[in-house]
């Protein structure tokens, strides 16, 4: 992994329960495997959305799929510091932002990190909860001192280039152009391989409800080509 230096306390702060295996489990994994402190806040349980909605349908019931499919996820991670703040999904935007940076500030002290990981200003695809999540981090940081280094996920040049027509076959920016840079201006970068990507797969699995068409649609050998890459910027 290039870029992340000798952090020891790691966060990620996402809207959604699958963000942070999308776009950080395996530099979580190999931050937990190097002995370092890693810690998550997940905004919403993200009860309004699955990939079947005859078997997981909204609401309630999906919120409780989505909780216990997160934990999974984390444990194959090796990651136990775990925070829900509880708010509504696809509601983010719509949250008192003086509230939500109150609370991301309060996670931020208490897990004194480094590293803060998040979306950027972009949100990668645009939702509107990502957004509202960048947002509450940068302020939350800015609140607590400024000590921690801020990093924003992103997609290389390269990637994009060599997967974007699979990955649109299931919508997955949903009409959205996601900023990109080139692997050399990536701050942090990561191409998951052997165990680690196993460990990154065994995760995505276990969160059934939201990866199971794309996983399914992408087979074994593609899933470790297309899900291999973690890259982050510096928030400018």
């Amino acid at each position: 992994m290039r870029g992340l230096g000798s952090a020891r306390r790691i966060l990620g702060v996402w809207a959604h329960p699958d963000d942070e295996t999308f776009l950080s489990a395996a530099v979580m994994a190999a931050a937990v495997a190097e002995g370092a402190v890693v810690a998550c806040v997940t905004a919403t349980r993200g009860e309004q959305g699955s990939t079947d909605p005859d078997r997981w349908p909204a609401g309630p019931v999906l919120a409780a799929v989505r909780s216990a499919e997160m934990a999974a996820a984390l444990g194959a991670l090796g990651v136990t510091d775990h925070e829900w703040l509880d708010y509504p999904d696809g509601g983010c935007a719509d949250v008192d932002p003086a509230q939500a940076v109150e609370r991301v500030a309060a996670a931020i002290q208490r897990a004194d990190p480094e590293v803060v990981l998040t979306f950027g200003p972009d949100g990668m695809t645009g939702h509107p909860d990502h957004r509202a999540v960048s947002g509450w981090v940068s302020a939350a940081i800015a609140r607590t001192g400024g000590r921690a280094r801020l990093l924003h996920a992103i997609h290389t040049t390269e990637w994009m280039r060599a997967y974007r027509s699979i990955v649109d076959e299931l919508d997955v920016f949903m009409g959205f152009e996601p900023p990109t840079v080139p692997v050399s201006a990536a701050d942090v970068y990561l191409a998951a391989e052997g165990s680690l990507l196993d460990v990154k797969l065994a995760a995505l699995h276990a969160q059934t409800s939201q990866t199971s068409a794309l996983l399914d649609h992408l087979g074994d050998d593609l899933a470790r080509q297309v899900l291999a890459e973690e890259a982050f910027v510096e928030a400018r």
